[in-house]
C-alpha cells in the first residue's frame, strides 16, 4: 500500500473512530519532536511475523484503532527537539495489546516485546524498557490511553467480539462468528453498558495503581 493511499486511509478512520478529535487543536511549537523511525509493514522480517499473525486477531483490531488517531494529538504531549522518542503510536499499540492480554505492569509489557510475536509485530521489533513504558503511560499518556481503553472495549462489544463475562477477551483470536455473543448484547443493555462502565473503571484503576507502585520503585532503584 502507498504512502498516500495509507494517509488517506488513516484520516478517513480517524474521522469514524474519534470524531471527537478532529475538533482539537494542536498548540503551535518553534521545534517539531522527533521519533525513532517505526514502521510495522515494510520491514522484511516484521513483514514477515505478520504473515503469522490472522486476520481476525486482537492485534490486528488494536492497530488499526491506534492508527485511526491522528499524530497531532499525540505529538502535542512531547517537547521539540531532543533525543529520538519511541513513537507513541508504538507505544499505545503494545500498551493496549498488552491490557487485553491481561498484562497490566511494565515489566510484563517489555517481556512481551521480546516473546510475544504478535506485540513484536506492534512494536516493529523495537523493545522499549520498563521505565519507559511507565512513564509513557503514567506521566505522558495516561489520560488518553484511558480514554483508548474505553473506546477500544466498547467497540469490541459493539461488534460482538467480547463478552462481559469475560469482559475484555475471550481468547487471542475474534471468533469468525460474531453471532456468538448476540444474545449478551441483545438482553438488557442499559443494564449492560452500566455493568461494562463500572468493569472498565475497575480495571483502570487497577492499572493506575499498578504504574504508581512500579514508579516508585524505579525512583527507589535509580536513587540506590
Amino acid at each position: 500500500m502507498s504512502n498516500q493511499m495509507t494517509t488517506t486511509t488513516n484520516d478517513t478512520m480517524q474521522m469514524t473512530f474519534f470524531p471527537e478529535l478532529q475538533e482539537m487543536k494542536t498548540p503551535k511549537r518553534s521545534l517539531a519532536p522527533t521519533f525513532k523511525p517505526y514502521n510495522n509493514r515494510q520491514i522484511q522480517v516484521i513483514y514477515d511475523i505478520e504473515l503469522l499473525i490472522p486476520e481476525n486477531h486482537v492485534a490486528r483490531v488494536v492497530d488499526e484503532m491506534v492508527e485511526c488517531v491522528p499524530d497531532e494529538q499525540l505529538f502535542s504531549h512531547y517537547k521539540g527537539g531532543g533525543r529520538a522518542s519511541y513513537h507513541p503510536k508504538m507505544m499505545l499499540k503494545i500498551i493496549l495489546y498488552g491490557y487485553t492480554q491481561k498484562v497490566y505492569s511494565c515489566r510484563g509489557i517489555e517481556k512481551l516485546t521480546k516473546e510475544n510475536i504478535p506485540t513484536m509485530w506492534l512494536a516493529a521489533m523495537q523493545q522499549p524498557d520498563f521505565r519507559t513504558i511507565n512513564e509513557f503511560r503514567g506521566v505522558r499518556m495516561q489520560g488518553l490511553i484511558d480514554e483508548l481503553f474505553e473506546t477500544i472495549t466498547h467497540k469490541l462489544i459493539e461488534e460482538n467480539y467480547i463478552t462481559l463475562e469475560n469482559y475484555f477477551l475471550d481468547g487471542t483470536k475474534i471468533e469468525a462468528d460474531a453471532n456468538k455473543y448476540s444474545f449478551v448484547w441483545k438482553k438488557a443493555t442499559s443494564k449492560f453498558e452500566a455493568e461494562l462502565n463500572e468493569k472498565i473503571q475497575e480495571t483502570l484503576k487497577h492499572i493506575h495503581a499498578i504504574t504508581e507502585l512500579e514508579a516508585q520503585e524505579n525512583q527507589s532503584r535509580h536513587r540506590d
